[in-house]
């Protein structure tokens, strides 16, 4: 298995989470995981995620770069993405679109592993290299915003370093 199909498999096991056992299972499996980073030090894929959520939203919440992302960081952040173009429904807000009515201590890694795998083996990731859409960053969510507040939101695009190639879907 290369590493976008197991970087999908991943993005599944996240999505399908609370409906199958063996979805939790390979979640955990792989969160648990540990591997050797670029420094030469053992960790696990739990804490690669959250120190890479950390660096994507460190101008947002306050991080230093490399800390990782935290509870409170995470939940700061999860109502302030959404896909595409500016959208004020549910299938635009990524936290609605995923069913994570809380962002709290049992689950704010699982969010920040759905946002990373989506962005590279999800849909999302499918969906910038066929449709152009990608994962913003803008104001909190838009039912707790006044049509001004709307109007006036600041938007910023996410990419990952080292993007894809059209015919590289390798995650290389």
């Amino acid at each position: 298995m290369n590493d976008y199909e197991m970087g999908k498999k991943f993005y599944e096991s996240i999505v399908h989470f609370d409906e199958s056992d063996e979805a939790k299972e390979f979640y955990y499996r792989t969160m648990d995981s540990r591997s050797v980073n670029a420094a030469g030090r053992e960790e696990t894929i739990r804490d690669r995620i959250l120190r890479a959520y950390g660096i994507l939203f460190c101008e947002d919440t306050g991080l230093e770069m490399g800390q990782p992302a935290g509870p409170d960081e995470v939940a700061a952040t999860a109502d302030r993405l959404y896909i595409g173009s500016v959208g004020y429904d549910s299938k635009h807000w990524y936290r609605m679109r995923y069913h994570f009515p809380v962002i709290d201590d049992d689950n704010y890694d699982r969010f920040a592993a759905l946002v990373l795998a989506d962005l590279r083996s999800g849909p999302l990731h499918d969906s910038v290299l066929e449709d152009g859409d990608m994962l913003l960053v803008g104001d909190a969510d838009p039912l707790h915003m006044t049509a001004e507040q709307r109007k006036n939101q600041k938007v910023s695009a996410i990419r990952l370093p080292g993007g894809y190639d059209d015919d590289d879907h390798s995650g290389r």
